[in-house]
């Protein structure tokens, strides 16, 4: 059986729909998904986080949970959530015995209790699988999970301008630059390599809220 590949899978689907499609074929051995390795992003690893002793961490588009696992492991109380019910499914079979809190969510509706509420949020690499039609909301909506005095760190795959292929689609920087909204200012913008990758490069940004 030929696996399909996920961009066909995206272009059959809505514009969050073909997520849990993707998911869903591939636990069925009928599609790959390309980010489902079991390493936490290396521009995570090597980005020196806030202590966690116990503050709280949200991470966007959880996949398999590696990234949210790492968060975990360095003493955050962590919630983690995806649109896909079969993504949740997967992290949760892959870390049986994990203290993740793993949710079915969506991005451009989450519950209302999340506003300001996480003192460390991590928006790596999904965003940038988001059409045009959603993706200015999906900027704005990462950083209203940030608490007073908390840190949103994204991570993505970076571009001079605009691609018309995808999914993903590379953000610009001015992209990156719209996650400094409601509230938050940005702290730092790094154009990092990106070995291994057809990519210019990937975007690391810090964005915090001062402390009320």
């Amino acid at each position: 059986m030929t696996a399909r590949d996920y961009r066909q899978i995206a272009a059959e689907g809505t514009p969050t729909g073909w997520f849990e499609t993707l998911y869903a074929e591939a636990g069925a051995g009928r599609a790959e998904v390309p980010w489902d390795i079991a390493e936490p992003s290396a521009h995570l690893r090597d980005f020196p986080l806030p202590p966690g002793e116990g503050r709280r961490a949200l991470v966007v588009g959880c996949g398999n949970g590696r990234d949210a696992e790492h968060l975990a492991a360095a003493g955050y109380v962590t919630t983690a959530f995806d649109i896909a019910p079969s993504a949740v499914e997967l992290a949760r079979s892959r870390h049986p015995d994990s203290p993740v809190v793993y949710l079915v969510a969506d991005l451009l509706a989450a519950p209302a209790s999340w506003r300001h509420a996480f003192d460390l949020v991590l928006e790596s690499n999904n965003i940038q699988a988001l059409p045009a039609s959603i993706r200015a909301a999906a900027i704005t909506a990462a950083g209203t999970f940030v608490a007073p005095g908390g840190t949103l760190l994204v991570i993505a795959a970076a571009a001079v301008a605009r691609a018309g292929d995808g999914p993903p689609w590379p953000l610009t920087r001015e992209e990156i630059d719209g996650f400094a909204v409601d509230g938050l200012r940005t702290v730092s913008v790094e154009h990092r390599a990106a070995p291994d990758t057809t990519f210019p490069g990937r975007w690391r940004a810090v964005f915090v809220r001062e402390s009320a």
